[in-house]
């Protein structure tokens, strides 16, 4: 099993950053793609952000792209999301994903293909 524990989240003003940190534990030899995802509430959890075992492939999702920035460091199994020009619709649980699937642009987008969730953390942005 692997355990994934998020760090970061705050409250912060419009236009500020803030970076995320997902720390994994247990069999973390079996995790190879890892990715960010996000919900506000009322809405659907989105994907945010994903990235290969090596770090790098990285894909991002249309509303975070020049803005947010995924990376890892597999040394301390953690995985980072730094997120910059934040805007309030970014106002959300964010949460770490981690999967024993081969990472694919095709597929990492999508909840199903991640076998592992943290318990999130909350993002928020005022105006």
């Amino acid at each position: 099993q692997v355990q994934l524990v998020e760090s970061g989240g705050g409250l912060v003003q419009a236009g500020g950053s803030l970076r995320l940190s997902c720390a994994a534990s247990g069999r973390t030899s079996s995790i190879y793609a890892m990715g960010w995802f996000r919900q506000a509430p009322g809405k659907e959890r989105e994907f945010v952000a994903t990235i290969s075992r090596s770090g790098g492939s990285t894909s991002y999702a249309d509303s975070v792209k020049g803005r947010f920035t995924i990376s890892r460091d597999n040394a301390k199994n953690t995985v980072y999301l730094q997120m910059n020009s934040l805007k309030p619709e970014d106002t959300a649980v964010y949460y770490c994903a981690a999967t024993k699937r081969t990472w694919s642009i095709a597929t990492m987008s999508w909840m199903i293909s991640y076998d592992y969730w943290g318990q999130g953390t909350q993002v928020t942005v005022s105006s």
